[in-house]
């Protein structure tokens, strides 16, 4: 484990060029480019307003709007780290089974990517708080914390998946539905997530349901996060962490026989 983790300290040159290829693979070939960044988050905004406001008749929520665009551009950038990780072992093959690198830099690479990507929604959103003219109070030294339990918990399910991905190919399919499962079962659209009462268990104990609610506490409602709750998502998420940093020292050579 000890060596595992120095060598990959000493490949943070390949980390920081897979985040930087990563981040010029996105929009090569677009006429837009990098102002994709920026559009993504408020085109899926207005297409959801529109979806919810404008055809269901709902979203009496107050500043239904910076409601709706926090709840997206957070989801955006979950749900695109663990697609993308997923399948990160898989798309560098090529070098995987001719090179030895630690594997875990993939997926890793790719939750740097998109937080990256998250920084840019982080200004969407500041531009919405100032349109409604939403200013948050000194709950918003909590930020930095939420962002980083949230890049943790990313990088632990990111590391689980791209290692899993490698013998069941099918997870990439399942995963696809997986998410849109949590995505209705989240707050994202919708406050609670519009489930009956008897499953509201399904969001109270929901990581991502906690890290959404956690955003729009600090940025718009003005209290506290759910401590507790994003402590508990913390430590799982270093204690799964570790233990896939350790289980891929010792299996590594498992993935070069798969590919």
């Amino acid at each position: 484990m000890k060596n595992y983790l120095q060598e990959m300290l000493n490949r943070k040159d390949l980390l920081y060029y897979l985040v930087r290829s990563g981040l010029k693979a996105e929009h090569r070939n677009s006429y837009l480019g990098y102002l994709w960044w920026l559009l993504d988050p408020l085109l899926s905004v207005l297409v959801f307003y529109f979806l919810v406001v404008v055809i269901l008749n709902r979203g009496d929520t107050e500043n239904y709007p910076l409601f709706l665009v926090i709840g997206l551009i957070v989801w955006r950038c979950i749900s695109s780290t663990l697609n993308s990780s997923s399948k990160s072992i898989m798309q560098y093959s090529s070098i995987v089974s001719q090179v030895y690198l630690p594997k875990s830099l993939f997926p890793i690479s790719f939750a740097l990517t998109q937080l990256f990507n998250f920084a840019f929604g982080l200004i969407v959103i500041a531009v919405f708080l100032a349109a409604f003219r939403v200013m948050p109070g000194w709950e918003l030294v909590f930020l930095p914390i939420l962002v980083i339990v949230q890049t943790t918990f990313l990088l632990a399910i990111g590391t689980i998946l791209a290692f899993v991905t490698v013998f069941v190919r099918d997870l990439e399919n399942i995963l696809q539905y997986v998410t849109r499962v949590f995505f209705y079962a989240s707050p994202i659209i919708w406050e609670g997530g519009r489930l009956p009462p008897e499953y509201n268990w399904a969001v109270a104990y929901n990581p991502v349901a906690i890290i959404v609610t956690s955003y729009r506490d600090i940025l718009m409602n003005g209290k506290m996060p759910d401590l507790t709750g994003l402590g508990i998502i913390f430590v799982a998420s270093v204690v799964a962490m570790i233990a896939m940093l350790w289980y891929y020292s010792k299996n590594e050579y498992k993935i070069i026989k798969a590919l």
